[in-house]
């Protein structure tokens, strides 16, 4: 089991950068693959980036693509999502998330139902 917590949201005007920091409890982080998820006011919860276990595969939404960068330090039991030129539209809570599902067999990373455990979530809003 692992336990997630987000940081480094905040508000932001339009073409700015915030660098999102997820921090994982437990010796088997290595272990897990990992998700950036967002969700804005009245919106279902959408993928936006995810990392493979050794983050040598990465994969984005094409909403971010170009503009957000996922990283992973194991030896920290962190992982990063970097945001840059950020859009009004980047506006949302934003979760990280761990799959145990994706660290054995990549497929699908975008599949929040592949992801086990959850963060609380961090806000980041963009202001125009």
């Amino acid at each position: 089991q692992v336990q997630l917590v987000e940081s480094g949201g905040g508000l932001v005007q339009a073409g700015g950068s915030l660098r999102l920091s997820c921090a994982a409890s437990g010796r088997t982080f290595i272990s897990y693959a990992m998700g950036w998820f967002r969700q804005a006011p009245g919106k279902e919860r959408e993928f936006a980036a995810a990392i493979s276990r050794n983050g040598g595969i990465t994969y984005f939404a094409d909403s971010v693509k170009g503009r957000f960068t996922i990283s992973r330090d194991n030896a920290k039991n962190t992982v990063y999502l970097q945001m840059n030129s950020l859009k009004p539209e980047d506006t949302a809570v934003y979760y990280c998330a761990a799959s145990d599902l994706l660290g054995s067999s990549w497929s699908r990373p975008y599949d929040l139902y592949k992801y086990a455990y959850w963060g609380q979530g961090t806000q980041v809003t963009v202001s125009s």
